[in-house]
């Protein structure tokens, strides 16, 4: 299945930038020595942004546990950056009350 309304998904550059990529970050520190280790930094942030949304227009999506707050999936991509592919699994939740898939998280597989 696709992931629901995957043409209007939110990945905010922000939680690219100061989570995932961060590696001073409390939770995030970990993914984000994951992701330089095979050479995606803080820097190539929006370059992940727009692989999240295309993943999230074009991507198969699992169904995810369920959650109060809303409806949870994944979406797995392969993001090919400076010739290496790089397998990564991305994290969606569409809310209760919205319409709009928004990226919880995203990490190397």
């Amino acid at each position: 299945m696709k992931l629901p309304n995957g043409e209007s998904a939110i990945v905010e550059l922000e939680k690219l930038q100061a989570y995932c990529l961060n590696a001073h970050h409390p939770r995030g520190r970990h993914k984000a020595r994951v992701f330089a280790a095979v050479g995606i930094l803080g820097e190539h942030a929006e370059l992940l942004q727009k692989a999240l949304l295309e993943a999230a227009q074009t991507g198969d999506a699992e169904v995810g546990a369920p959650s109060p707050y809303g409806s949870r999936f994944a979406v797995d991509f392969d993001f090919l950056h400076e010739g290496r592919t790089v397998r990564i699994r991305s994290a969606w939740i569409i809310r209760s009350d919205e319409d709009l898939p928004r990226l919880t998280t995203c990490y190397v597989l």
